[in-house]
């Protein structure tokens, strides 16, 4: 497969859309580009990227051109597989996506968290941490 001839399509589904399947969409694209394209989408999309969620993006190199859709924006499209990435996606996950392999995860939502910048960016690196690696052994072992 070339760079530009990706094997796998993948749909990345969560609630906003703002912060956790931006960034699995994100990490996809850059470490797996080869064997996966990512997409990504909320049931009730926030209409934004959170600014946190793609600082810490940029900490390990990885800049994010994506934006905040609506899953309904793929109604037409095939995926191999979807992953859900929160729990309330989960719920809401719209009928026509169960034709394609779903994968449930749950990521805790870093922008639930309150307190200081410090604080706030830490749970939002703990979060990327941990969806690069629970998502990265799941892809590698696809």
């Amino acid at each position: 497969m070339t760079q530009s001839s990706p094997q796998h399509n993948v749909l990345f589904l969560c609630t906003g859309n703002s912060c956790r399947s931006q960034m699995v969409e994100a990490i996809v694209n850059d470490r797996f580009s080869v064997t996966w394209k990512a997409y990504s989408a909320g049931t009730k999309p926030a209409e934004f990227i959170h600014p946190i969620a793609l600082k810490v993006l940029e900490e390990n190199g990885i800049t994010h051109q994506g934006w905040s859709k609506d899953v309904s924006y793929f109604n037409d499209q095939e995926f191999d597989l979807v992953m859900i990435v929160c729990d309330s996606a989960a719920e809401n996950c719209p009928i026509w996506l169960y034709s394609s392999q779903q994968v449930r995860f749950s990521f805790v939502d870093p922008a639930s968290f309150e307190g200081n910048e410090q604080f706030v960016l830490s749970k939002f690196r703990e979060v990327r941490d941990e969806i690069e690696e629970k998502i990265t052994a799941f892809l590698v072992n696809y």
